[in-house]
């Protein structure tokens, strides 16, 4: 099942407005590579496969695209995931 954009948009902050069209747009191409991720497994011909997964690839370089975005214009979003890979580095180091 697809995932449904959490908030309201209408109702959101001029401020914030930009901040979570680029989250809602993470999440379509999340939804995107999961589709065509499954779909290609499930398929029964090499082609389909191939151009599903191929798909599938550009779609996670439209999450780049937003993320790099949304870092620009949210500090807080690019300070915590900056936090959470060096935390990841600090629990595999181990």
């Amino acid at each position: 099942m697809l995932s449904k954009i959490p908030i309201d948009l209408a109702k959101i902050s001029e401020d914030d407005l930009d901040k979570e069209i680029l989250r809602a747009g993470i999440i379509a191409e999340l939804d995107a590579i999961n589709l065509y991720e499954q779909m290609a497994a499930l398929a029964k011909n090499e082609d389909i496969r191939t151009i599903l997964l191929d798909i599938a690839k550009e779609e996670k370089t439209h999450i780049g695209e937003f993320q790099t975005l949304l870092l620009r214009f949210d500090s807080q979003q690019k300070d915590e995931l900056e936090a959470g890979a060096e935390e990841v580095e600090e629990e595999l180091s181990k």
